[in-house]
């Protein structure tokens, strides 16, 4: 199924640009017409993976955080988040629930909260070249059109 609308964006990986990251989202996403509820969802799931990069990717040092957002006729909203980062050695551990390598000061619940918020997230990394995340999201609000 081909797109209705589709936005990219790029981001340096610092703390600053993660609330820039889930609102610009959010309000691309927003054409749909969600619900509140609905939007909070995405700009909780954006903030999670955004914060992965930030946090695990890019460790000590700066990168560029990739962001794709594909909107379709039937409400569904495809998020892509990618980094050129270290990536994740083993992907079904880093999203076990409590599992982090970011320190003590870490909660390990990243993966868990995308996909508490989200209907779909996949995941794709190779260590050494970065990881991609795909939140999947489907808006049921009042219309699932994008005007034109």
């Amino acid at each position: 199924m081909k797109p209705q609308n589709e936005m990219k964006m790029q981001l340096e990986s610092r703390s600053v640009n993660e609330g820039y990251a889930r609102v610009a989202v959010a309000a691309f996403a927003a054409t749909l017409d969600p619900t509140l509820e609905e939007i909070n969802d995405i700009k909780t799931a954006v903030s999670e993976a955004v914060t992965n990069c930030i946090v695990h990717a890019y460790k000590n040092t700066m990168g560029i955080i990739y962001i794709t957002v594909r909107l379709f006729e039937n409400g569904k909203v495809e998020i892509k988040i990618r980094d050129r980062g270290c990536g994740i050695a083993d992907v079904e551990k880093a999203r076990e629930p409590l599992f982090t390598t970011g320190g003590g000061d870490r909660a390990g619940l990243g993966f868990s909260v995308m996909e508490s918020f989200s209907d779909n997230v996949r995941v794709r990394s190779k260590v050494g070249s970065g990881t991609t995340v795909t939140l999947i999201k489907y808006i049921h609000g009042r219309h699932t059109s994008i005007a034109p």
